[in-house]
């Protein structure tokens, strides 16, 4: 660093400015250092520096699990987005178990990182205002709750009531849901079904119990389950809503199965728009419930908390704590 600082005349600290994204300095200056860095062919030693800042320049992200495909995929949107700010993600799976959920947020799990990005499935509110964590965090997932920690969510009762609006308006009147659960606290199942079932008496269709499955696996097993389920009643209906993409891909093999067409017998939606509701025979028409802006948000927040932490130079950046909702997308393809 002192050769560059003496190749563009300029102190050690400019120089240290510089790497740190210092927003205030003259555009000459910057010039000067950028051209002392290729010269040199300098290399910041990371190890040396965040040993000299008391930081690691690893996150941790905290996940219910890796084999679903949602998850799968923000966990490499958050990877990919921690990247762009030189930072390293330890990815932690949860299970959804409370106790292991408890000692991430408490940080008695042992992990030396700068900061966290958690999606606590099995908490409560009062979980969260007593946590015990001491490095930044930001909350992910479906539970919201506005206090201590910033709230990155996805906005599941609007996108679910756009996706059943999309089936009523193609003339479907008998919409099967799968999902249904009768936990009433704020999950995305009961979201997700708050959304249908307005979505069904804005038109003034009836609600019928046949029709709404669950709960069930929100996997693709458990789409064809209630596919089976549905079928097995006897309930006539015409299109089927799978509160996420894996049960509706599921349903559909199941619905296949059984000989009936997609979607000329029965119109087929989904929710999420994982990589294979668009590469699913036929394309699974679905809800985009805003997974990458979900991550790199998620992402910005945790590092103004950090840059704020340690008193640095976006201290004044970081914005109040509050609740950050996605925006959702409805993503038409060949099933609805």
């Amino acid at each position: 660093m002192a050769d560059v600082a003496a190749r563009a005349g300029v102190s050690k600290k400019t120089v240290s400015n510089y790497f740190n994204g210092y927003r205030y300095m003259r555009p000459d200056t910057r010039a000067r250092i950028e051209a002392a860095v290729v010269e040199l062919n300098y290399k910041m030693n990371i190890s040396a520096r965040n040993l000299s800042s008391g930081r690691t320049g690893t996150i941790s992200l905290a996940i219910p699990e890796l084999a679903h495909p949602y998850f799968a995929e923000l966990a490499q949107a958050v990877v990919s987005a921690a990247q762009l700010h030189d930072l390293n993600v330890l990815v932690e799976v949860t299970d959804g178990d409370r106790e292991h959920e408890l000692e991430i947020l408490n940080g008695s799990r042992g992990r030396s990182v700068d900061g966290l990005i958690f999606g606590p499935l099995a908490l409560e509110p009062s979980d969260i205002d007593s946590a015990r964590i001491d490095v930044p965090t930001v909350l992910i997932g479906d539970r919201v709750h506005r206090g201590r920690f910033d709230f990155v969510s996805v906005d599941n009762e609007a996108g679910a009531h756009a996706a059943t609006r999309h089936l009523i308006d193609a003339g479907h009147t008998r919409i099967a849901a799968l999902g249904f659960d009768e936990d009433l606290s704020p999950t995305a199942a009961a979201q997700r079904q708050h959304g249908y079932l307005r979505a069904l008496a804005e038109a003034g269709l009836p609600v019928d119990p046949a029709l709404t499955i669950g709960p069930l696996v929100w996997n693709r097993a458990g789409g064809a389950d209630g596919v089976r389920r549905l079928l097995a009643s006897g309930a006539a209906f015409d299109a089927v809503f799978g509160f996420n993409d894996a049960i509706a891909l599921g349903a559909m093999s199941e619905l296949s199965h059984h000989g009936l067409r997609v979607p000329d017998d029965v119109a087929l939606m989904g929710f999420d728009d994982v990589q294979d509701a668009a590469y699913s025979v036929p394309g699974l028409t679905t809800v985009d419930s805003g997974r990458d802006w979900v991550a790199r948000t998620a992402v910005d927040l945790l590092v103004l908390r950090m840059s704020a932490a340690a008193g640095g130079a976006a201290a004044d950046e970081a914005p109040p704590v509050d609740v950050h909702t996605a925006a959702f997308s409805l993503v038409r393809r060949s099933t609805a």
